[in-house]
C-alpha cells in the first residue's frame, strides 16, 4: 500500500499510473478499496437472500433455511443465475444496437467498409445476395430476427455460427437457446421468490445463457462491426497517458458499442471540423480511447490513424486519465464508465456527455443516439467540445506524465489478421504446438479490478507465469488494457517467455502475449479455438487450450464464463463468484460439469498455484492428444 495525503491507495501493476494516483489529491476507486476492503462474508458465499419482505435471510449452520425454506443451494444458484442473465442481457444489448445500426447502413446506402466480413457472414448465414447493401440488411435481419424470437422458439444462427461437436453436445443437455432477449426475461422469472429451486436447472440455464451471449454478444457484434468500421489489421501503436496531445482537443470515449461513435470519428477529420478546431486554438481533434470503446477503435486503429491518438487503459486507468487535465469532453455510451469519474470531470471542467440512457451518468447530459440523427449529434458534439476546451484550457493544471505506456505494442489481432500473418493457414501454429515450441494456448481475459492483489496486479503476474512456461497467451477485455500498458504486448516482452516461446517471438518479431482488443473480443477467441479444432479434426475441449479471467468484475463477465464453460474449456477464476456458499453449486461447477460439456471453474487465488494448474491442464490434453 501506498499513501496519497489521507487516503491509502491498492497496489497496480503500473507502477507509473500508481505514482500518478498517489500523487493525486483527489478520491479514486484505488483509494477507497481501503474502506470497503472488510466485505459481507453472506454476500461473497452467495448466501444471503432479499426477493422478499421475509428477508433478508441470511443462511448458516445454524440457519440452514430461509423463512420460506430455501437452502443454501436454491440461494446461491439463483443468486448467480440473476447475475448470469443481468450480464447476458448487456451484452444482448449491445448486438441488439450494432445489427440495427448495420441495416441503417444498408438501408441508406451508408459505406461499408469491411467486404470481407461482410461476405464471410453472409456465407455463414447462407445468403445469397449480389446488392452489398441489400446483403447488410439481411444480415442484419436474421441477427435481429433471432434475438426477438420467443423462448420456444430456437434461433437459427446458433447452429449456423458455433462448431458442429458443440451444437450437438448443446443439444444433448437441452440447453439450444430459444430467442436470447426472452431467455434473459424467463432466467429472471425463474429466479424470482417461491420460483425454481433446483440448482441444477438454474446452472444449466446459465450456459443456455453463455450461449448466446457469447455467440450473439460477443462474436456476432465483432463480425458487424467489422462490416460496418472495417476488419482490424496487425501494426504498432502507442498505449497509455503518452497518447494524449495537448495541442488537440480530445475526446475521451468510454463504452462497449463502436459502431454508435462510427459518425463521430469519421467526421472528425473533416476539413471544416478541423478548421473549427484550428480556429479555437488548436490543432485538430483526437479520440482517447479508454475502456473497451477504446480498446475497439484500437484494434481498427489502421483505418483511424488521423484522429485516433491510442488507447490510455482500462476502467480503473480511466479517473486518473481525466485527472492528468488533458481530457476536453467525455463521451459515453456503455458501462466500465465508473460513477467515480463524475467528481473528478467536474473538478476538472470536463464536459460529459452520454449517447445511452443505459450509461447515463448523474452529471452528463444526455443526448439520446439514433442513425437517423447522427449528423447532428455529431456536430453537438464536436461544438460542446470546442467550447469545452475554451473554457477550461488556462483554467485547469494539465500534467500528462509521458513516461507513461509504450510506443510499440502490436494491436489488430483478430482470428482473421493472425491466420493471415501465420500465411492464411493455422497449420505454422499447429506445428509449433505439436513441436512443442508452444506448449499450449492460454486466454487470459475479461475485466480488471482492484481486489486480486491489486489493479491488474494477479493478471500481469499470471501472465508472466504462464509464457515463463512457454504458454502463449491471447488476451481481450480490460485485461489487455493492463497488459499492454506494463508492456507485455511490446515485442522486447519475448524475453520474458521461456526458451522456446521466447525463440518462436524472436524469430516472428511478436510478443508473446497477443492483443485481440476488447471483451467483445473474447468471441473471436471462440473463432480462433473452432477454426483450430475443425483444423485437427477435434472437439474444443481436446484443445490444448485454458482460460483465465482472474480480475473478472462484471456480471457480464460471468455470462463470458458461462459461454466459455459450455465451450467445454476449463476457466480459472482468482475470485470465486459468490457461490462457495452452496456446495452443489461449487461441486457443479469445478467438477460435474467437465462430465457435461468439458469445461470446469478452476478457483485459485495463487499466481503461482494457478499458472501450475493451467500447465497441468494444458500437458494432460497435450498428451491425450499424443503430443510431447
Amino acid at each position: 500500500m501506498s499513501m496519497c495525503g489521507n487516503c491509502t491507495t491498492c497496489q497496480s501493476a503500473d507502477k507509473v499510473l500508481e505514482g500518478f494516483i498517489d500523487s493525486m489529491d483527489m478520491e479514486t476507486s484505488h483509494h477507497r478499496v481501503e474502506s470497503q476492503k472488510v466485505k459481507c462474508g453472506f454476500g461473497q458465499q452467495g448466501v444471503c437472500c432479499r426477493l422478499c419482505a421475509n428477508g433478508p435471510c441470511r443462511i448458516t449452520p445454524k440457519s440452514p433455511r430461509g423463512i420460506c425454506g430455501a437452502n443454501a443451494d436454491t440461494i446461491v444458484a439463483r443468486n448467480f443465475l440473476r447475475a448470469v442473465a443481468s450480464g447476458s442481457a448487456c451484452y444482448l444489448h449491445i448486438v441488439e444496437n450494432t445489427a440495427r445500426n448495420l441495416k441503417a447502413i444498408g438501408e441508406t446506402k451508408g459505406t461499408i467498409k469491411g467486404f470481407n466480413a461482410l461476405n464471410k457472414v453472409a456465407q455463414i448465414f447462407g445468403i445469397e445476395e449480389a446488392d452489398n447493401h441489400k446483403k447488410a440488411i439481411m444480415i442484419a435481419d436474421k441477427v435481429l430476427s433471432d434475438l426477438y424470437k420467443p423462448r420456444f422458439e430456437k434461433m437459427e444462427i446458433v447452429e449456423k455460427l458455433a462448431y458442429k461437436p458443440r451444437v450437438e453436445n448443446w443439444k444433448k443437455l437441452n440447453i439450444m437457446p430459444g430467442g436470447a432477449k426472452s431467455e434473459v426475461f424467463d432466467a429472471i422469472v425463474k429466479t424470482s421468490t417461491n420460483l425454481n429451486s433446483d440448482p441444477v436447472d438454474m446452472l444449466l440455464n446459465c450456459l443456455n445463457l453463455g450461449i448466446s451471449t457469447g455467440l450473439y454478444g460477443l462474436t456476432l457484434t465483432n463480425l458487424l462491426n467489422d462490416i460496418m468500421l472495417g476488419e482490424p489489421a496487425i501494426r504498432a501503436a502507442k498505449v497509455g497517458f503518452k497518447v494524449v496531445d495537448t495541442d488537440y482537443i480530445n475526446i475521451m470515449i468510454t463504452g462497449h458499442q463502436h459502431s454508435t461513435i462510427s459518425h463521430l470519428q469519421d467526421i472528425l477529420t473533416d476539413e471544416k471540423v478541423v478548421e473549427k478546431a484550428k480556429k479555437a486554438g488548436a490543432k485538430g481533434f483526437r479520440l482517447v480511447g479508454c475502456t473497451c470503446v477504446g480498446q475497439d477503435l484500437q484494434l481498427r486503429g489502421e483505418h483511424y490513424q488521423e484522429v485516433f491518438s491510442g488507447h490510455a487503459g482500462n476502467n480503473f486507468t480511466s479517473e486518473a486519465l481525466i485527472a492528468t487535465g488533458g481530457v476536453d469532453l467525455i463521451v459515453s455510451e456503455f458501462n466500465c464508465t465508473l460513477p467515480g469519474i463524475e467528481p473528478i470531470a467536474d473538478e476538472f471542467k470536463v464536459k460529459m456527455i452520454c449517447l445511452d440512457d443505459v450509461a447515463k451518468k448523474a452529471n452528463a447530459e444526455y443526448v439520446a443516439y439514433s442513425f437517423e440523427k447522427r449528423e447532428e449529434i455529431s456536430n453537438y458534439v464536436i461544438d460542446e467540445a470546442i467550447k469545452s476546451y475554451g473554457e477550461r484550457r488556462g483554467n485547469v493544471k494539465i500534467n500528462v506524465p509521458q513516461d507513461h505506456g509504450y510506443n510499440d505494442v502490436i494491436t489488430g489481432v483478430s482470428e482473421e489478421s493472425l491466420k493471415a500473418f501465420l500465411g492464411g493457414t493455422w497449420k505454422p501454429l499447429v506445428d509449433l504446438i505439436a513441436a512443442g515450441k508452444i506448449k499450449g494456448v492460454a486466454g487470459v481475459v475479461g475485466c480488471s479490478n482492484l481486489t486480486a492483489m491489486g489493479h491488474d496486479v494477479f493478471t500481469v503476474e499470471l501472465t508472466k507465469e504462464l509464457i515463463k512456461r512457454d504458454i502463449i497467451v491471447l488476451s481481450a477485455g480490460c485485461s489487455s488494457g493492463g497488459l499492454e500498458n506494463v508492456g507485455l504486448m511490446s515485442p522486447a516482452a519475448a524475453d520474458l517467455a521461456g526458451e522456446n516461446l521466447k525463440e518462436v517471438c524472436k524469430s516472428l518479431g511478436i510478443p508473446p502475449v497477443l492483443n485481440f482488443g476488447p471483451c467483445l473480443a473474447i468471441g473471436r477467441l471462440e473463432l480462433v479455438a473452432t477454426e483450430l479444432a475443425e483444423y485437427l479434426g477435434i472437439d474444443i475441449p481436446q484443445l490444448p487450450l485454458v482460460l483465465s479471467a482472474p480480475q473478472w468484475l462484471e456480471e457480464q463477465a460471468l455470462a463470458d464464463g458461462a459461454f466459455g464453460l459450455a465451450l467445454g474449456l476449463p476457466l480459472h477464476l482468482a475470485i470465486p463468484p459468490f457461490v462457495t456458499g452452496s456446495k452443489v453449486v461449487t461441486k457443479v461447477l469445478t467438477e460435474d460439469l467437465e462430465t457435461l460439456t468439458g469445461g470446469k471453474l478452476v478457483l485459485e487465488d495463487d499466481v503461482v498455484k494457478a499458472a501450475d494448474k493451467l500447465e497441468e491442464i494444458v500437458l494432460n490434453k497435450r498428451q491425450k492428444l499424443g503430443l510431447k
